[in-house]
């Protein structure tokens, strides 16, 4: 390798210390100086002083007060900061910046204000407070009026304000990855839904999350009224079918079952994460650990018993904690529900001695405890387990009590991996010409064996509303942002039925849509606002000259006070368990065969 070329150093001419002697000859008093370079004052020296001070540096040497370097010095800070406020980008010519004129007196700078809004999660409400400053939310707080949080809030309510924030939520609406207009897009589809309504809607599909809105359930309504041979199918990943199908089992409906922790003394958990997971986990991580606390009189707190496969939350507070394998569960819930005096067929498998003697202390205490105990199933747990957790609380009585059966709080309880099958059966046989899809990532969220993302390129025209560019935006022809729940308007029903109205805290940040105006669009009424069309829905519900008085007062409160699902009715089917132990065989052969 050659050696870097250096810069060459300027030449500099040897002191002639002969003048320098006869300069200093001729001088009267005394002189201070700090070299012989600059007592000879050589033009090199020069140089050297120039380049080691700022330019116009000579003009300190001169005297300067305080005040004129003050002003110096501020008019140049002035002038840097100005710069720094100008755009890279050209300022609009038809747009105005104007100040207040009177600040309204809500707005003290430095104090927050708090409103109070519902945040949507798996389709279910949670009543929260927003925190906010100077117009900008801030913080997320839950609503003590509020019956799901009762001022308690989780930490999935803690960061949907930085998903508010997320730099990387979608922007823009694109057309095939390019940016496109929403006026082009009601283009588009109104030339699709042309075909439609001469069909009435034989190719139309809307495909949603799980829905407890009580407008967006009254809008699909309107719509599929109107295209009387469209579906709408649903479709969550961490569905609630077992849950569904479980009350199905048990009493031959869907029903809703809402417990009262509060009142509970003795809790079997069946591999449920109910302080963690669910609709109502905030509201029961509060009650349970309410009844945990000793306060005045009382000495006694509930006991916790959880049986799981995997640790868990619930599992790390249970008093007594029961690991078995998940096949071993479901035998765990018969030797219960049998020692509890549920007649079951067939024969119940026994547990090793040291598993059978923890199951045996347990029926004790519940059989201590008829009316104030409680048993429920999680999620993740087959239909059978949940009809077996409805059987052993009503042998307990604890029906009524703390277990409270309630009409179904989802707008349209079908079974959504059914209804996501039949969907892409309809995609394959070339039967879907239209696909809205109103949230959700199914080309991620859904079984790898429905080749969703395949079957999903070869649609004829399809949309995706969500707040990401995501992999089922990608594959879609049209991509429409999504608004964030606090800068748009809308409801949402809680896990007990409590509707609440969702208000917006700030105006969208970027040009996000709702599902309501995606419907409304649909319905060829594309002007039509979030705010109108939820204004309108309670409005009918609450028809007469004090609207404005109940609509301020539920988006003041948070909560539609009286709306929550009142306590039903239900009867245990007969030969409940001979039936689903027929049910469980078979579907254990047919497992077997694949």
């Amino acid at each position: 390798m050659k050696p870097e070329t250096q810069k060459s150093k300027p030449q500099t001419k040897p002191l002639d210390l002969a003048s320098i002697r006869a300069r200093l000859s001729t001088l009267r008093g005394v002189e201070y100086w700090r070299g012989l370079e600059e007592l000879a004052d050589t033009e090199e020296f020069k140089a050297l002083l120039h380049q080691e001070f700022p330019r116009h540096a000579s003009a300190w040497m001169d005297s300067l007060d305080r005040r004129s370097f003050l002003k110096v010095m501020g008019a140049s800070l002035a002038l840097a900061g100005l710069g720094g406020c100008v755009s890279s980008a050209p300022a609009p010519t038809d747009e105005k910046i104007v100040p207040y004129v009177r600040q309204p007196e809500e707005i003290v700078p430095g104090k927050p204000l708090f409103f109070a809004t519902a945040m949507p999660l798996s389709g279910f409400g949670r009543g929260v407070l927003v925190e906010s400053h100077m117009g900008r939310p801030t913080k997320i707080e839950g609503n003590p009026e509020h019956p799901a949080s009762l001022g308690s809030t989780d930490a999935f309510m803690q960061a949907s304000i930085l998903g508010f924030y997320d730099p990387d939520r979608s922007h823009v609406l694109s057309n095939a990855g390019m940016i496109s207009t929403w006026n082009g897009f009601f283009s588009a589809l109104n030339a699709e839904l042309e075909t439609q309504r001469v069909t009435q809607g034989a190719g139309l599909r809307i495909l949603t999350e799980t829905v407890t809105s009580p407008t967006l359930a009254y809008q699909l309504d309107l719509l599929l009224k109107k295209f009387p041979r469209a579906k709408w199918h649903q479709y969550e990943p961490a569905g609630r079918d077992s849950v569904h199908e479980g009350s199905r089992l048990a009493f031959g409906e869907v029903v809703e079952t809402r417990y009262r922790f509060d009142r509970a003394e003795v809790i079997l958990s069946i591999d449920s994460d109910f302080l963690f997971f669910g609709p109502g986990s905030v509201r029961y991580a509060r009650d349970s650990a309410a009844k945990r606390r000793v306060s005045g009189p009382q000495t006694e707190i509930n006991r916790l018993y959880v049986v799981e496969s995997t640790p868990s939350v619930t599992g790390s507070m249970a008093d007594h904690r029961l690991p078995l394998g998940p096949k071993d569960i479901v035998s765990f819930a018969k030797i219960v529900a049998q020692g509890l005096g549920i007649e079951l067929s067939g024969d119940v498998p026994s547990l090793p001695a040291r598993q059978d003697k923890w199951t045996r202390a347990l029926i004790r205490d519940l059989q201590k405890h008829r009316g104030t105990s409680l048993v429920l199933a999680g999620d993740s747990q087959p239909p059978l387990v949940h009809a077996l957790a409805h059987a052993m609380n009503q042998a307990l009585g604890n029906v009524g009590t703390t277990a409270i059966h309630t009409e179904p709080i989802e707008a349209n309880p079908a079974n959504q991996g059914d209804s996501l099958r039949e969907l892409v059966r309809d995609m394959e046989a070339n039967g879907v010409q239209v696909l809205i899809m109103i949230g959700g990532n199914p080309v991620y969220t859904a079984p790898a064996d429905l080749n969703f993302s395949s079957l999903l390129v070869k649609s004829n025209f399809s949309v995706h509303l969500s707040l990401y560019d995501d992999e089922t935006s990608a594959l879609c022809h049209w991509h429409i942002p999504e608004a964030h729940y606090l800068e748009s308007w809308s409801d949402v029903r809680a896990f007990d039925g409590t509707a609440s109205i969702i208000q917006p805290l700030i105006a969208p940040l970027y040009e996000g849509r709702t599902a309501h105006e995606i419907l409304a669009t649909l319905m060829s009424d594309p002007g039509r606002t979030s705010y109108e069309i939820v204004r309108d829905y309670w409005k009918q519900q609450h028809p007469g000259p004090d609207f404005e008085t109940f609509w301020r007062t539920a988006v003041h409160d948070g909560v539609v006070h009286g709306t929550g699902a009142p306590a039903k009715q239900v009867v245990l089917k007969r030969n409940l368990f001979s039936l689903a132990a027929f049910r469980e065989e078979q579907a254990q052969t047919q497992a077997g065969s694949a």
